[in-house]
């Protein structure tokens, strides 16, 4: 892990979120494996501070179901916005985070809706059924757990800032220069951090209520045929209350949960 020389805001991203997270600190690297393996390491070791860590470069990237995250080239760091948000949170019910998260980025990216940007469930922000946004959530229970036995959450978000080869992608790239053309990965950051904490601790007083009727706005699933990974295929009915995508199959309707399959539109690759 080394240090950057870039600017990343990280003293005014910080006076923004501090009232909201005490102690609040952003840490900017040029390279490491994962910003997210980072704050697990960190977390599992008894290190729970609210924190935000971005890099240049991932040499490990991580996505869902343990699938590479693939950055830009060690000499294209500008192409893609890296980083992870660590902080410790106790809600009732943690189903559908994934969900909430998805709609604060969509909704920083695109405010007004004019660009598409939709979301995937269960955490990726697409546009034009290109991939955008990656989005990792990770928890860890310290090893000097509170007594308030939250755990400690790691969000971790990938965002393609400049053009994007397909190569060895399973959906191909989107990226936020195709309609901001000035857009930079420090800007967006300082951008998505502020938005992206105050839905976590929406989520954390409130759970997935708040931003249901905002994620099936931008649903780009609902109302169309969909393959899951274990061959199932049905109509796509939406997002259920607890996060679930529900899934409309000649057996009647499935309830799908984040950690088991993945999901597709009819005729396009797994």
């Amino acid at each position: 892990m080394s240090n950057t020389t870039a600017a990343w805001f990280e003293d005014r991203i910080a006076a923004a979120v501090a009232p909201l997270l005490p102690g609040f600190m952003v840490e900017a690297v040029a390279e490491i494996d994962s910003t997210n393996s980072e704050l697990m390491r960190r977390a599992r070791a008894g290190r729970v501070e609210p924190v935000l860590l971005v890099a240049e470069h991932q040499t490990a990237g991580r996505g869902r179901l343990g699938r590479p995250w693939q950055s830009a080239p060690r000499q294209e760091e500008s192409a893609s916005l890296l980083f992870s948000l660590g902080l410790p949170l106790a809600p009732a019910d943690w189903s559908g985070l994934s969900l909430a998260v998805g709609v604060s980025v969509a909704e920083s990216l695109d405010p007004s809706g004019a660009h598409k940007v939709g979301l995937k469930w269960p955490n990726d922000v697409w546009v034009n059924e290109c991939k955008l946004v990656g989005i990792l959530i990770e928890t860890a229970l310290p090893a000097n757990g509170r007594p308030d036995a939250s755990r400690y959450l790691v969000i971790g978000i990938g965002i393609n800032i400049g053009a994007r080869e397909a190569d060895g992608m399973r959906t191909p790239p989107a990226w936020l220069r195709q309609w901001h053309p000035e857009a930079s990965a420090p800007e967006v950051l300082r951008e998505l951090v502020l938005p992206l904490v105050e839905s976590v601790l929406a989520f954390e007083a409130g759970g997935l209520a708040p931003f249901a009727e905002r994620f099936a706005a931008r649903d780009v699933l609902r109302g169309r045929e969909v393959v899951l990974s274990d061959d199932t295929a049905g109509l796509c009915e939406g997002v259920a209350w607890g996060g679930e995508l529900q899934v409309r199959t000649d057996a009647g309707l499935k309830l799908i949960s984040s950690d088991e399959v993945s999901v597709r539109p009819r005729g396009m690759a797994l």
